[in-house]
């Protein structure tokens, strides 16, 4: 697997003279060119990118998705993500690739905040499709650290990425505002997470491939973990993982109740290893062992 080290080196690959700043870029698309070299098969990189595209096409692979360019306007990619593109497809057409090397956020409370920002590892073709309004708000902050990158002096490091912490923040709030306006779609996607979950538990499909996890179900439905949690949080105040919990734990609740199966016997049926880490989850969210709930249920 190729890496891609520095911001120079991603610029000679598009055919850009050297940066402004080593350790970040703003590249206008319409003056890009990539060569053709062997890179573009597989690599990593070890740079964030936000790329605000118009006109573009192409297609990029993640993993073992492609993804057409010109369906996209805004997306997000971290260091060490594998990608792979297809030069014979690729035309950059208009807008704006924003990079910044992991070393130039070291250090500063952004390098904390940004791991909390799931779009930086939603798959491409849950890129944040932007109103006019929205677009324009973030090319002037695109042009604000373009600008600043061209005299670097003691103040540049913290004006760069207080630009760069508003334009997350502004992705932040656009990406709930695309959420609220796929309601129809979300509902669709909604009703089927539900379904999965409560297929996997009835058919008892747990003993035989184990704990039901996050990545199971995205994978099923075709959706990044993160995104996939960050649509159930805003719809439901419940990450994938807590959904997961939730239903468990009322699957565990029957059957301590209403069979006599032990409670290793139902911690297997449920996906678990071993029956101790079943206990532990049980009692961390009933504040009850397995058999204190059996019993009180009985008592009462």
């Amino acid at each position: 697997m190729n890496t891609i080290q520095s911001v120079s080196a991603f610029h000679r690959l598009l055919s850009l003279p050297e940066p402004k700043h080593p350790l970040v870029s703003v590249i206008n698309l319409s003056e890009s060119v990539f060569l053709e070299d062997e890179v573009w098969k597989g690599f990593v990189n070890r740079f964030y990118c936000v790329a605000l595209k118009r006109e573009a096409t192409g297609k990029i692979r993640y993993g073992q998705q492609h993804y057409d360019y010109d369906k996209g306007v805004l997306s997000f990619t971290a260091p060490n993500q594998v990608q792979y593109l297809d030069l014979h497809t690729v035309e950059c057409g208009a807008g704006y690739l924003l990079i910044f090397h992991e070393d130039f956020i070291l250090k500063h409370p952004l390098a904390h905040i940004i791991s909390g920002y799931g779009f930086f590892s939603y798959a491409v073709n849950e890129a944040l499709h932007l109103s006019e309004d929205e677009e324009t708000n973030l090319i002037e902050i695109f042009h604000k650290i373009d600008k600043e990158c061209q005299h670097i002096d003691k103040h540049t490091q913290e004006i760069i990425l207080s630009q760069i912490d508003l334009l997350l923040n502004y992705s932040n709030r656009f990406y709930e505002r695309q959420f609220i306006t796929r309601k129809s779609n979300n509902q669709q996607l909604l009703a089927r997470f539900e379904k999965f979950v409560n297929d996997y538990y009835d058919r008892e499909q747990s003993s035989e491939k184990g704990l039901l996890t996050v990545h199971l179900i995205a994978d099923a439905m075709h959706l990044s973990p993160n995104y996939l949690s960050d649509l159930l949080r805003f719809h439901t105040g419940m990450n994938t993982q807590q959904h997961i919990h939730e239903k468990l734990i009322t699957k565990a609740k029957e059957k301590l109740s209403a069979t006599e199966l032990s409670v290793g016997e139902i911690a297997y049926s449920l996906g678990f290893e071993h029956a101790q880490s079943f206990s532990t989850l049980f009692k961390k969210k009933t504040r009850m062992a397995p058999l204190e709930f059996r019993a009180g249920f009985r008592l009462s």
